[in-house]
């Protein structure tokens, strides 16, 4: 496998998981676990478009049920609930 290298440190980037955060007018949503590629020298954080798909799906619901906040792991929410 090819390492990855950061484009902001020139570092190398790693299998990881981050934290989603959205804020909007009515409330805050958290999505934990986020698959991610995090640079292991400055931290930058990368997220593929399909997961980033994913989160769209999930902050979508979480607005639709208009808490004010909302915290999601990510691996464990389904988008059928």
């Amino acid at each position: 496998m090819k390492e990855e290298i950061c484009a902001i440190c020139g570092g190398e980037k790693v299998d990881s998981t981050t934290s989603f955060t959205v804020d909007f007018n009515n409330g805050v949503v958290v999505v934990r676990d986020v698959p991610a590629k995090v640079c292991m020298q400055c931290g930058e954080e990368w997220i593929s478009d399909e997961i980033a798909s994913k989160l769209e799906g999930i902050v979508s619901i979480a607005k639709k049920q208009n808490q004010e906040i909302f915290v999601a792991k990510f691996g464990s929410y389904s988008l059928a609930s």
